[in-house]
């Protein structure tokens, strides 16, 4: 029951209390109501909606809910739906008070990016994966592993890759790693024994990975990033730079895709500057206006390094992603990695072999890439009508979208969002520290909420815009 009630908890604030389904809900409402975490007012979501996310029983919700209408602290109306009941906030001891103001709360909405929705990881189909490998596992499998990762999940990815992404993959050349982070550090590693000194990074982005890459030793010049993604051509000028880290599918934040001949200038440079590319496919399967265009690496396998991750086609809590490599750096990588897969964990590989095998990986995928694309839909039909000053930038994909903000307000609406408990983030939070200051926007991630919380959160956004 904790995994069903974290995504209830992230988005109303309520932790379950007490035994049983029913009676923990009531706990948790009569918390939540009484501390002023729901306000009064506050439409709660559907017997049916919240009862999905939950993973419990409509009847459940149900009973709960009208146990609570009679006890007072809820109010049911036809057309209306049941609503927090409108009655005085409690007086709390001055020192009981001044604890609670010491506590840092969750916010009532997140729209933060990087997140999918949890609430949909597909927990039957994981489970009938995770029994059918536990049942096919040879013996050795629960042994210390590969460096290089089970070749069961390698040889599925290097077939799912191949169809999908359009990636140059060999079960030989894959490495497995916990996520993609971990990806990251074990290249940052293995450029500094190359005797690499600069890894360039494209002016917008995130400052971990910027942070990792410096940590083992490299400088990170930016790489300019306008309309058509980041400009590749100035990489022939940056000397010192022996590899270049990039987004090229659909560049994080500002949703471009890299132009055409852009990804021949980068490829272009790795050939004759004997450099490589780092390439980030992290959302690559979200394309809702075409098809998604192929890995950059399809270009030149030998110059360039495939990243992916489940983080945001299932959960980043799997803690599994991979690599796919030049040939001779799958050794480099793999000693990196030390002798032996201390990392990922052999069930968690095998499981997601089976699950990718079966078909349900990509029934998944096909489930999630709709949903995402209605939200993006209802996020800019929701704009055009209520804020039709505010443009959305980037191709349709992924899970966040960036919202073009008049010159000067960012600021203002980020502090005005989290004065109303929304959770959002500006621009200029992932400009890197050395690129010229650029327009004013929000990074909204819209796949993170529930599906119970998602017209609460838009509406939140809608009423802080400028």
């Amino acid at each position: 029951m904790t995994d069903s009630w974290a995504a209830f908890g992230a988005d109303l604030h309520i932790e379950p209390v007490g035994a049983g389904l029913r009676s923990g809900l009531m706990n948790a409402l009569r918390e939540a109501v009484r501390t002023g975490r729901l306000a009064p007012g506050t439409r709660l979501p559907s017997s049916r909606t919240l009862a999905v996310d939950l993973g419990v029983a409509r009847n459940t919700v149900a009973d709960a809910y009208a146990e609570l209408v009679a006890e007072g602290w809820l109010t049911a109306q036809q057309g209306s739906g049941t609503r927090v009941a409108q009655r005085a906030a409690p007086r709390r001891p001055a020192a009981r008070a001044a604890r609670s103001r010491q506590v840092r709360r969750r916010p009532a909405h997140n729209l933060m990016p990087g997140f999918p929705d949890l609430s949909t990881f597909p927990r039957a189909e994981w489970l009938k994966a995770s029994r059918r490998a536990l049942t096919a596992a040879p013996n050795e499998a629960f042994g210390y592993g590969d460096a290089q990762g089970r070749i069961e999940l390698r040889t599925v990815l290097a077939d799912y890759l191949a169809r999908v992404r359009g990636v140059d993959a060999d079960p030989e050349r894959i490495v497995i790693c916990s996520g993609f982070v971990h990806g990251l550090m074990l290249m940052g590693k293995v450029l500094r024994k190359r005797r690499v000194k600069e890894a360039a990074v494209e002016s917008y982005g995130l400052d971990i990975h910027w942070n990792l890459l410096s940590e083992a030793g490299l400088r990170t010049p930016c790489l300019p990033v306008d309309e058509l993604g980041a400009r590749t051509g100035k990489l022939g000028g940056m000397r010192g730079v022996g590899a270049v880290l990039m987004t090229p599918a659909h560049q994080f934040p500002t949703g471009t895709p890299l132009h055409p001949d852009r990804r021949a200038a980068a490829v272009d440079w790795a050939r004759s500057a004997s450099g490589l590319i780092l390439e980030d496919d992290y959302d690559g399967e979200f394309r809702y206006d075409r098809q998604p265009v192929g890995a950059l690496q399809g270009l030149d396998p030998e110059r360039v390094v495939y990243l992916g991750t489940s983080s945001k086609s299932l959960a980043p809590g799997l803690r599994l992603a991979w690599m796919v490599l030049p040939e001779g750096l799958v050794g480099e990588v793999s000693e990196a990695k030390g002798g032996f897969d201390w990392m990922s964990g052999t069930l968690d590989q095998l499981t997601l072999a089976q699950f990718m095998a079966s078909g349900a990986y990509d029934r998944h995928v096909r489930a999630m890439r709709l949903r995402y694309r209605r939200r993006r839909d209802q996020l800019v039909e929701a704009l055009a009508e209520r804020a039709p000053d505010i443009r959305v930038s980037g191709i349709a994909a992924g899970l966040h979208a960036v919202l073009e903000l008049p010159e000067g307000t960012e600021r203002s609406v980020v502090q005005a969002a989290a004065w109303q408990g929304l959770a959002i983030e500006g621009l200029s939070r992932f400009r890197h520290r050395d690129a010229v200051a650029g327009r004013d926007g929000l990074v909204i991630g819209y796949g993170s909420p529930t599906e119970s919380a998602w017209a609460g959160s838009l509406d939140a956004l809608c009423r802080v815009l400028p």
